[in-house]
Order: structure tokens, then sequence, then C-alpha cells
């Protein structure tokens, strides 16, 4: 004889409905906080690769860790954690010195240097553009010095030749 559902029926599906919420939440979560854990790794190994890469390498090796970490830089001064960005912002010019550095003793790679330099500095005037004012020297000065790296390389390219 078949009656009439059970009351709770509706209620043991919507609880199935919100376990399921909930774990995929979970493991969207984890998966996340494993995702920046690795580019993290990413980038110390960069870091260790790049010192013992061949003299050729060096430069486009310099470039990624820069560029990683200006994109972290950018991350960070939204999430409003200064001080991480700016130790960010420091390393964005220890490693663009050392892929001018590389890239002038190799004479490899000096075009895409360049054109690295001039993306990465105008992203720096952009986030700067977007903080405090207390907040803007610091990137104001790595986009000033990535501008000078970026001339020098301009006149070794086109300069004359001594």
């Amino acid at each position: 004889m078949a009656g009439s559902p059970s009351p709770d029926r509706h209620r043991a599906e919507k609880v199935s409905i919100m376990r399921f919420h909930i774990s995929t939440i979970v493991v969207l979560l984890v998966a996340s906080c494993a995702t920046s854990a690795y580019k993290q790794e990413t980038v110390l190994e960069l870091k260790a690769r790049a010192e013992l890469a061949r003299a050729e390498d060096r430069p486009g090796l310099y470039i990624e860790i820069a560029e990683r970490q200006l994109k972290s830089a950018d991350e960070l001064y939204t999430a409003g954690k200064v001080d991480d960005a700016r130790a960010a912002v420091n390393d964005v010019v220890t490693y663009s010195e050392r892929a001018h550095d590389a890239a002038t003793q190799s004479t490899k790679k000096l075009k895409s240097v360049e054109i690295a330099f001039r993306k990465m500095a105008g992203k720096l005037r952009d986030i700067k553009r977007s903080l405090n004012f207390e907040d803007q020297a610091p990137v104001q000065a790595a986009a000033d010095r990535l501008e000078k790296l970026r001339t020098d390389l301009l006149s070794r390219m086109f300069g004359k030749s001594k």
C-alpha cells in the first residue's frame, strides 16, 4: 500500500545537496592552497636553477623570476600586505639587475630583456597609481631603476661602438 511520502524526504535531499556543496568547497580550498604553495616553490626552484644555468640561459630565467615577483607584489599590495609587497618589488629590481648583467655579459637576449623591462616598468607605474601616497615611493624607485637598466640596454644595442 502506497502512502504519502514521509515529511523528512525533502529535508534529506537538502542535507545531501548541502554536504556535496561543502565538500566541493573544501576540495577547491585545498587545491588553491596547494597551488599557491607550488608557485612559491617554483620561484625558489627558479632562483636555484638560474644560479646554476649557463650564461646565455640566465637572462631569461632572471626575467621570469622578476615577472613572477612583480605579479606577486601586485597581489600582495591588493591584499594589503605592504611589507611583503615591498620585498617582492625589491626582488623585481634585484633579478632585473641580474638579467641586465647576464644579458650584457653574454650579449644574448638583449632585445627580449629590454622589452621585459619596459613592460615591468609600466606595470610598476600602474601599481603605483593604485597605492596610498606613502607606499608609492619604493614602487616609483623600482620603475625608475628598470627604466635606467632599459636605457642602458638600448644604448648597448643601438649606441656607438667604442
